[in-house]
């Protein structure tokens, strides 16, 4: 069985955003991958950031019928849900890396899934959280 891969909010965007088609493609190939291995996470943090990012924020951005049904694809990476453990292992994460609360909350819920790569544009690529190694994909 494969490593967990942990998928931050921005990859999601990216494959959605139209505006920057070389992250476009990467992130479609390394969705496509997740997918075909089984092996992306996500958590209820990412599902949000992301409807409200692709509905508002996005030019041109996904109607919310669109964007509602693309997150439930992503039910079936059983998104880690926020709760009083993630909390506290994110306020750890928090005091620990010195980072800010979004990512230490992401961070968290990349422990609690159980996966041991975190792909992101926005963590330091190559740092290492609770033996979570965070990897860039457009490096």
């Amino acid at each position: 069985m494969s490593d967990k891969v942990f998928v931050d909010t921005n990859i999601l965007v990216y494959s959605r955003d139209a505006a920057f088609p070389v992250k476009q493609r990467i992130c479609h190939e390394l969705l496509a991958g997740l997918w075909k291995n089984r092996t992306g996470r996500l958590s209820v943090q990412v599902c949000n950031e992301f409807f409200v990012t692709v509905t508002r924020k996005l030019k041109p951005g996904l109607d919310e019928c669109t964007a509602w049904d693309e997150i439930e694809t992503y039910f079936a990476w059983n998104p880690e849900p926020i709760d009083y453990k993630s909390l506290r292992k994110a306020r750890e994460a928090q005091v620990r890396y010195h980072m800010s609360w979004w990512d230490s909350l992401i961070v968290a819920s990349a422990f609690f899934s159980e996966c041991t790569t975190i792909v992101s544009e926005d963590l330091s690529s190559g740092q290492e959280y609770f033996g979570i190694r965070v990897v860039n994909p457009f490096l």
